[in-house]
């Protein structure tokens, strides 16, 4: 692989890499990297609540799994800080926030499994298309910064979470 060259593409001909790229864009690189930090710790915390609230096995089984990745991707996070000699601070994400508020409300308001599954699904593919999204954006960001280890560590977790959120999909009517 060239060192432009990704698991999901190229760099584009003409972008800049690292040295001649204005310090603005690896300040946003590291002001989301401390967002999806904070929010793949929330969601750790979230997640055996939603296990407690799941409606049949197989949930309890995907949502289980998924606390044991999420809890491996705060520690691949706390390396990416590391590797691109930052802190690896949490900053309050305003949607994960919303998303848990949200999933907290549906465990409360839906006493039936049928119900309630349908919902807790529905909030856990929410919250898998938001990690999605930011890990792309971050993958993409650290290539351009030149920050190839970053980059290597935050797609691999793009690629667990595109595979969680499959996973989910399977189980959206139970």
């Amino acid at each position: 692989m060239k060192n432009s060259d990704t698991k999901f593409g190229t760099t584009p001909k003409g972008v800049k890499v690292k040295s001649d790229l204005p310090s603005g864009l690896r300040e946003l690189f590291v002001d989301k990297l401390k967002d999806i930090y904070r929010t793949e710790k929330e969601i750790a915390q979230t997640m055996p609540k939603m296990i407690e609230n799941a409606s049949c096995d197989q949930l309890v089984e995907v949502f289980s799994n998924h606390l044991e990745q999420t809890q491996l991707r705060v520690m691949r996070l706390e390396e990416v800080f590391s590797t691109i000699g930052e802190k690896d601070v949490a900053k309050k994400s305003e949607t994960m926030a919303g998303l848990n508020e949200k999933a907290e409300e549906i465990m409360k308001e839906n006493e039936f499994d049928y119900e309630r599954h349908a919902a807790i699904i529905t909030n856990a593919k929410k919250v898998e298309h938001y990690e999605i999204e930011s890990y792309v954006t971050l993958a993409s960001f650290a290539r351009i910064l030149g920050e190839e280890q970053a980059a290597y560590l935050l797609e691999e977790t793009l690629i667990e979470d595109k595979v969680a959120n499959d996973m989910l999909s399977k189980y959206t009517i139970l």
